[in-house]
């Protein structure tokens, strides 16, 4: 059973590692020897290569044996509950996140976290960790857990570098930022989301749609309408 996991693991690690190497010890350098784009260019050819890779393991490694029944109602209400929170997380994430645009880090001290930031300062790591977490909830099986739960480690993992790299970077600015918003989410503020729950309704409504259509499963609210 190990040993036909193996190479999933292996190109988790290379999926894992050359993100992290890429995005901190040796960025600084890279950008220097390519340029900007150049790094940007470079960075994204090893992504997606990594990225296709750990998707040709995973499709190759077996699926079971199933520690619980996923298909069950209350792991697919769960696990539905949790992707569309990371749905509507991700959209919110895109509208001034000072994570996305770092130059724009003057006066950030000043600022109080609106929307999505009262819920936590890194909604898009976060809206990743929710989606691998809703998906190992509802196929819990090894396979899953090292693709789904290995993207969740990476998000929150990436979260806490982040955190580290901007308290380096602009110290005052990033540190009280910091205090104001959340890292964990805070459940309590996810009516804060506002518009992005309406974007997320009809988004994750199309993919779960797509995802029965093209895979012959039935995600979402999709699995209640099942002949």
């Amino acid at each position: 059973m190990i040993e036909s996991h193996l190479p999933l693991a292996l190109a988790m690690l290379f999926f894992a590692g050359s993100h992290w190497v890429l995005s901190h010890p040796l960025r600084k350098p890279a950008v220097k020897a390519l340029g900007l784009n150049g790094f940007l260019a470079v960075y994204s050819i090893i992504a997606l290569v990594a990225l296709i890779l750990v998707l040709i393991m995973h499709d190759r490694a077996p699926d079971g044996p199933m520690l619980w029944n996923g298909y069950a109602v209350l792991p697919w209400l769960a696990g539905s509950l949790l992707s569309f929170t990371a749905m509507a997380l991700l959209l919110a994430s895109f509208a001034r996140n000072p994570a996305l645009a770092p130059r724009n880090m003057n006066g950030l001290s000043t600022a109080l976290p609106q929307g999505v930031f009262r819920v936590t300062r890194h909604p898009m790591m976060f809206a990743i960790a929710l989606w691998g977490i809703s998906h190992l909830i509802v196929a819990p099986s090894l396979r899953s857990l090292l693709l789904n739960g290995g993207l969740a480690l990476m998000a929150v993992g990436g979260a806490r570098t982040q955190d580290a790299k901007f308290q380096a970077l602009y110290d005052k600015e990033w540190r009280i930022w910091s205090r104001r918003s959340p890292f964990w989410p805070d459940l309590r503020n996810l009516g804060q989301l506002g518009w992005a729950w309406g974007g997320a309704l009809i988004l994750w409504g199309l993919i779960t749609a797509l995802h029965w259509l093209l895979a012959g499963i039935p995600a979402g609210p999709w699995r209640f309408f099942e002949s």
